[in-house]
């Protein structure tokens, strides 16, 4: 079973915010330091071989357990050349999807990451034509439901 993708336009145009030296703690907390280090472009964050990166929404649940949810933004460079753990965009015959891509003795394989639902292993075969789109490199949530 594949996971739906909507393909999203990036815009060439930057995207700043400031960016702060104080890292947040996720554990425990502690003082407040209020450091501005400047301006963050977020092209330039997300964005290491413009003319060959595109963003992608996520639909489906096959990824959940890899932090890929149903609306989330993939952020996805076809110059990256992909290795054996890499999350991937695939090409299926006409469908695409997101996986775990695992290079075994036996091949290539496409794994999903959701322990509550057994999606299948894909594995290529037959005449089946696979073909590597990218490599995802971000994954860009929505932390507040009232954002989207």
């Amino acid at each position: 079973m594949t996971q739906s993708l909507h393909p999203v336009a990036l815009a060439p145009a930057a995207a700043t915010t400031t960016l702060m030296l104080a890292r947040v703690q996720a554990g425990f907390p502690s003082p407040a330091a209020s450091y501005a280090a400047g301006a963050l472009d977020f092209n330039q964050y997300l964005v290491a071989h413009p003319p060959a990166t595109f963003a992608l929404y996520a639909a489906g649940d096959s990824m959940s357990d890899a932090g890929i949810d149903d609306g989330d933004l993939l952020v996805v460079d076809r110059a990256r050349e992909a290795a054996s753990g890499d999350i991937v965009i695939v090409q299926l015959a006409t469908e695409f999807t997101v996986k775990r891509l695992r290079k075994t003795p036996a091949g290539l394989e496409l794994h999903p990451e959701n322990a509550r639902v057994p999606y299948p292993v894909l594995r290529p075969g037959g005449d089946e034509e696979w073909r590597l789109i990218g490599v995802v490199t971000f994954i860009v949530k929505h932390a507040c439901p009232r954002s989207r």
